[in-house]
């Protein structure tokens, strides 16, 4: 199971062909790496369900290929089209493919492994990010300078920087904390997924997810994907275009899980400060296990935050979809609501 959702397997996947299995889709939340936080967001995993759903099948529609099988209504028999879902699904059904054990000697992975017991048949080990801007804050200005990524200024500037061209990055995805990839190492961790083809892929999916963004009135800032490897095929796997997934903006806004990273810088700095620092003191010592180092725990949401929150999910859902799955406010006054926290 991963942080927010849960995983079924109906059939394994072989060596020589994908399985078959599930997503469901919980109302957790994590921030800052955590895992599981002490509140659930009520609809919150229809809504991922739903807008994740919306986007394989558009994807689809633009032939980019997919490990999804469609979504499963309660009570329903097999995987439909999102749009023959009565009500908003929390169940997605998939193909499934291989993922081999990932040793590991402290912080030091052994991909070479991993890839031998792939085959040809595997999830690609690593998280495909693509940026249309650098806000303040991103990790990008930490490691880079503007040069280094093609830009034209001596230094980062304030405020927002939108790009022309979408800039996309390399991090790992089994490694108990992301680390950011140089080109060789990431097409060496990519096995036999070439890295300009992977490129190439979270280029079209950021495409598409940007342009019907747009539709909205909602602006795609950044998002990611991740691929599974068969038969000498790459296809788009895991869930694309969410607002976990991705960060939107409307209007300036976030209208994504960011807004509520931002409420727990603000209101809780100290458990934020003991993540950073356990994450900074696993890694000095070369061990994996950063989160046993945070003597700091999170604190719950009040009540009227998981309210506002639940209302920003499902009313961003509905103008993404253009349907309304949910009853919730509109967008404009969902992302009002929680402008203040």
């Amino acid at each position: 199971m991963t942080s927010v959702k849960e995983f079924r397997v109906e059939e394994e996947p072989a060596p020589s062909a994908l399985g078959r299995g599930s997503f469901v889709f919980t109302d957790d939340y994590s921030v800052f790496d955590w895992g599981k936080m002490p509140d659930e967001i009520p609809d919150k995993g229809a809504s991922l369900c739903s807008m994740g759903a919306f986007n394989f099948e558009l994807l689809e529609e633009e032939g980019v290929p997919t490990h999804y099988r469609g979504v499963v209504p309660e009570g329903s028999a097999g995987p439909v089209a999102l749009a023959d879902a009565d009500s908003p699904p929390t169940e997605m059904a998939i193909d499934l493919t291989q993922v081999p054990d990932l040793p590991r000697s402290g912080r030091e992975y052994d991909y070479d492994a991993y890839h031998a017991a792939a085959g040809d048949n595997y999830l690609v080990p690593l998280e495909v990010v693509f940026r249309n801007s650098v806000p303040v804050g991103s990790s990008l200005r930490e490691r880079a300078d503007p040069a280094d990524v093609g830009l034209d200024f001596p230094e980062w500037p304030e405020g927002v920087v939108q790009l022309e061209q979408p800039i996309v990055e390399f991090s790992t995805k089994y490694e108990e904390s992301d680390r950011y990839l140089a080109r060789e190492e990431a097409d060496r961790i990519a096995g036999k997924a070439d890295v300009a083809d992977l490129e190439a892929l979270a280029r079209e999916v950021n495409r598409v997810v940007t342009e019907r963004a747009a539709t909205a009135d909602l602006t795609h800032e950044d998002g990611k994907i991740e691929c599974l490897y068969v038969g000498g095929e790459i296809r788009v796997a895991d869930v694309v275009g969410t607002f976990d997934e991705n960060r939107f903006t409307f209007h300036g806004q976030q209208v994504s899980k960011e807004f509520l990273r931002q409420y727990h810088k603000r209101t809780q700095p100290e458990w934020v400060e003991a993540v950073a620092e356990a994450k900074a003191t696993a890694k000095s010592r070369g061990l994996a296990d950063w989160k046993s180092l945070c003597d700091v725990d999170p604190e719950p949401l009040p009540d009227e935050l998981i309210s506002a929150a639940r209302d920003l999910y499902a009313a961003g859902t509905n103008a993404y979809v253009d349907r309304d799955l949910f009853d919730a406010p509109s967008l404009e006054d969902a992302v009002a609501a929680v402008r203040d926290y």
